[in-house]
């Protein structure tokens, strides 16, 4: 991602690869668009995968945090 360009959220960039494919898949855009356009396609997915990624991450850290966590010795009370 350029530095000039606006970080995209994942939904944005999902929704603009999907408009990509679509485009590409119309099998009607001339060689050199179909080229600027897979490398757009190439770029925005690399964002969707960014966003996917760190999401994991996140949810592997949440869950190794409450795996560490200690049991309490005493049911809650009641």
């Amino acid at each position: 991602m350029s530095s000039a360009e606006p970080e995209l959220s994942y939904e944005q960039a999902r929704q603009q690869l999907t408009e990509v494919v679509t485009k590409l898949e119309s099998g009607g855009v001339p060689l050199a668009e179909s080229m600027q356009l897979w490398e757009r396609g190439e770029q925005l997915a690399r964002i969707c995968q960014t966003w996917l990624d760190g999401a994991k991450a996140k949810i592997d850290a949440a869950r190794a945090s409450e795996s560490g966590r200690s049991q309490p010795s005493e049911p809650f009370p009641g």
